[in-house]
């Protein structure tokens, strides 16, 4: 388990987190969104170690992260700007990597250069991004990590490849229950793969859930009345209401049934419970209409 108690960092008074706290159940895949600037990349260094945070604290599995080794030994990182020594092949990353991960299994080494299908001996440098990227998740998975943490991770990645690295990523986290954190702006393909997702903004983290309560809390009901729509009470907690015709597009802090239950007492002509996707949670949840694409006038 990761666990986050309100930390703070700063840069030149600029507060990137601002007592933030979190949790990531052990052997889950959990998802990190929010708009940029939000402190998702700051979040991760001090994650693995790279930051120290000004104040609070982070533990894995009960144990501080920062200049600590032996919890830095457990964990593999991909960031988004990826880093690789000057000149160096696959083949000198892989010795590098081995030399400080002592779970680092050679044999699935040679298995995944069968899969991924790069010359081990070339240099990384003049690889294309997305090559760039494959050697990352080939090195990352053979340190046979607990912790794998990811920054926009198969950006660059053609489909074919993107689906292979997810499945070997699925894999390990139930195979080995090896524990994923993975920030990333494409929602669609975080919905397919993470059963906890948290949402940052302003460097605090507005809510932390399972992707199904997530889901099953927001719903978007379509609704035709007789009339216009009536006022509907405060409590009943309306993110978004939007009118195509006689359809009143409703998103509906509550359940379907819940919903569809408070409605009905309207007596609508026509009413029906569409469950949201992720992105459309992401999007009301930031504030609705204030994060939806806005009309520029010339």
């Amino acid at each position: 388990m990761i666990e986050v108690r309100n930390i703070i960092k700063s840069f030149d008074g600029f507060r990137a987190l601002d007592g933030l706290s979190m949790s990531v159940p052990g052997g889950s895949i959990y998802g990190l969104v929010g708009p940029n600037g939000a402190g998702k990349s700051t979040l991760i260094r001090n994650l693995t170690g790279i930051y120290r945070p000004d104040s609070g604290e982070i533990r894995f599995d009960g144990k501080p992260v920062f200049e600590n080794l032996a919890v830095k030994s457990r964990i593999a990182s991909i960031p988004d700007e990826l880093y690789f020594f000057l000149q160096a092949s696959v083949l000198d990353m892989m010795r590098f990597y081995r030399g400080i991960y002592p779970a680092f299994d050679p044999q699935r080494y040679r298995a995944l250069k069968e899969v991924f299908g790069i010359r081990e001996t070339q240099s990384i440098r003049r690889l294309s991004r997305g090559m760039q990227k494959q050697v990352a998740f080939w090195l990352a998975l053979c340190c046979r990590p607990d912790y794998l943490i990811l920054d926009e991770p198969v950006d660059g990645l053609d489909p074919v490849m993107r689906r292979q690295v997810w499945s070997l990523i699925l894999s390990d986290a139930a195979d080995r229950g090896m524990t994923v954190l993975v920030s990333s702006h494409n929602l669609r393909e975080l919905e397919d793969v993470c059963d906890h997702v948290g949402i940052l903004n302003h460097g605090k983290l507005l809510l932390e859930r399972s992707l199904a309560d997530l889901q099953g809390n927001v719903v978007k009901m379509q609704v035709v009345f007789q009339g216009d729509a009536p006022e509907f009470p405060p409590d009943l907690e309306i993110l978004h209401q939007s009118r195509t015709g006689r359809i009143y597009t409703l998103i509906i802090r509550d359940t379907p049934a819940g919903a569809t239950n408070r409605l009905a007492v309207y007596a609508p002509i026509l009413m029906d419970a569409v469950p949201l996707t992720l992105e459309e949670i992401f999007i009301y949840e930031l504030g609705g209409a204030d994060y939806a694409v806005k009309d520029i006038l010339l």
